[in-house]
C-alpha cells in the first residue's frame, strides 16, 4: 500500500507542476497562435504538435539528445552547476510538459478563437490596449475551454510513461510515476499491485475527463 501511495504522491506532484507550467507556456503559444499572423506560424504550430504523432520514446530521446549530461543544453549545464535533469523528478515534469504542450495549445487555442472577434475588434475602437482586451474580454469569454485544456493536460501528464522512462528514469520513490510503477508490479508477476494501481490511474482520469467536458460545455 505505502507504495501506491508514493507512486500517487509522486504522480501528482509531477502533474501539478507540470500543469502548472502548461498553463503559462501552454496558454502564451496558444494566443500568439490565435492572434498573431508572422512568418513560421505553420512551422511552429508543426513543432508544438510533433509528440501528438511520434512514439513518446522517441520524445524521451530527443529530451535526452537535448537536456542529457552530453545533451546540446544538458552537457553545459552540468559542466556550470554539476546537476542534471537526468534521474530526477524534474525530469519527469518536463517529460509530461512536452507531452501535453500540443493538447494544450490545441483546446486553449480553440477555445480563443471562438471569441466573436467583432468584441475584440470593439474594445480595441474604445482605445484598449490589446494586454487590455486579452485579459477583460478574451480570456473571459475563453474561460471555459482553457479550463478544459488545463484539466486535459494534466490528465495527459498524470498518463505520461514513454517520454518520462527515457530522461527521468523509473526509480522506486523518485522518479517512478504511477504509469511507470504499474509497468514495474506487472514486470515482476505483481498483477494485484499493477491492479489496484492501475484502476486509481483509471478513475482518476475519468474524474478529469468529466470535469474537462463539463466545463467545455461537451464540446469536446
Amino acid at each position: 500500500m505505502d507504495s501506491v501511495v508514493d507512486a500517487l504522491r509522486l504522480s501528482l506532484l509531477v502533474s501539478f507542476s507540470a500543469t502548472a507550467l502548461l498553463f503559462v507556456v501552454g496558454l502564451a503559444l496558444a494566443w500568439v497562435l490565435a492572434m498573431r499572423q508572422f512568418p513560421g506560424k505553420n512551422f511552429l504550430d508543426a513543432l508544438i504538435s510533433i509528440p501528438l504523432v511520434l512514439p513518446p520514446t522517441v520524445v524521451g530521446y530527443y529530451l535526452v539528445v537535448l537536456l542529457g549530461r552530453r545533451g546540446w543544453i544538458g552537457a553545459p549545464l552540468y559542466r556550470w552547476t554539476g546537476w542534471s535533469v537526468v534521474f530526477t523528478w524534474q525530469g519527469a515534469v518536463l517529460a509530461s510538459f512536452v507531452v501535453a504542450l500540443p493538447l494544450m495549445v490545441r483546446v486553449a487555442r480553440a477555445a480563443l478563437e471562438a471569441v466573436d472577434k467583432d468584441l475584440v475588434q470593439i474594445s480595441a475602437t474604445l482605445g484598449k490596449s490589446e494586454w487590455e482586451t486579452t485579459w477583460r474580454i478574451l480570456f473571459p469569454l475563453a474561460w471555459r475551454g482553457i479550463l478544459a485544456a488545463v484539466l486535459l493536460s494534466f490528465a495527459r501528464a498524470m498518463g505520461e510513461f514513454g517520454a518520462t522512462l527515457m530522461l527521468a528514469g523509473n526509480i522506486p520513490g523518485h522518479t517512478s510515476t504511477l504509469p511507470l510503477s504499474i509497468y514495474s508490479a506487472f514486470q515482476s508477476g505483481d498483477d494485484a499491485l499493477a491492479q489496484q494501481m492501475a484502476v486509481l490511474l483509471t478513475l482518476v482520469s475519468v474524474v478529469v475527463m468529466i470535469l474537462a467536458n463539463r466545463w467545455a460545455g461537451q464540446r469536446l
